[in-house]
């Protein structure tokens, strides 16, 4: 269980000055706004009766993702309209308790090989979709949010080291732990000013997306040639694309 600090304030405010050195406060907003729009076309799709979903509708979900946006037809391929509907019914059912609505998503999909693997792109839908039909009672855990394979991910960059965002002995549970985190994140970001960009967890979603950008530009400006970080999308850009939201900018 978490205790102790959890937000490293001066980590946090280091990468917002970055971020402010490639963003404005209204791109920032503006992408918050998107998240809004995005989290309203996955309610008005998955709300009334997720088990009936059909394969087209199915397809508009996907492409909300940005992990399994490009691969919506082959995840439809292998996984087939039913099952993938009964799953995501069955996710976003109300009752049980969310870490085990995890779980058994994960389990109804154990058998799509490298897809649903911890690297896969459906590692990313459920709380995805979990956070944007409800963005007031659920987070979003993406693995650039919190990869458990490698440890990192933009919330281990602005929590102290005393943070195990990989506690619990299965992904439901590790859910709840980034959950947790997350909460403080926001929490202490809208005091100090790091995660004002949109209401709620909006705010920090844009926000660790942002970091996660900065950390992407470090690493490529040390790696690659200047040729090629050229090419480099602008960090709103990145950012609306992590969110899946690009293609509703400008």
């Amino acid at each position: 269980m978490i205790t102790g600090p959890v937000v490293d304030t001066l980590s946090a405010l280091e990468f917002q000055r970055e971020i402010m050195g490639r963003a404005t406060e209204a791109e920032l907003h503006g992408i918050a706004v998107d998240l809004g729009r995005k989290s309203a076309a996955l309610q008005d799709l998955l709300c009334a009766a997720p088990s009936r979903l059909d394969g087209a509708a199915l397809r508009q979900v996907l492409r909300w993702v940005f992990a399994t946006r490009r691969r919506a037809d082959q995840i439809l391929g292998s996984i087939g309209a039913t099952p993938l509907a009964a799953a995501i019914s069955g996710l976003l059912a109300e009752g049980d308790p969310v870490a085990d609505r995890i779980d058994r998503f994960d389990a109804a999909l154990a058998g799509c090989g490298a897809l649903g693997a911890p690297a896969g792109p459906l590692f990313d839908l459920p709380a995805e979709l979990l956070h944007f039909t409800s963005p007031d009672r659920y987070w979003l855990w993406t693995r650039w949010i919190w990869g458990p394979g490698a440890r990192t991910g933009a919330l281990a960059l602005v929590t102290t080291d005393d943070v195990d965002l990989g506690e619990g002995a299965t992904r439901g549970a590790v859910y709840l732990t980034v959950g947790r985190a997350m909460a403080f994140v926001e929490e202490t970001g809208k005091a100090a000013g790091f995660t004002a960009a949109g209401p709620g967890l909006f705010g920090a979603d844009v926000f660790l997306a942002a970091v996660y950008a900065v950390t992407m530009y470090t690493v490529l400006r040390m790696r690659m040639t200047r040729e090629f970080n050229r090419v480099i999308p602008p960090l709103p850009d990145l950012v609306r694309r992590l969110l899946g939201v690009y293609h509703l900018g400008g």
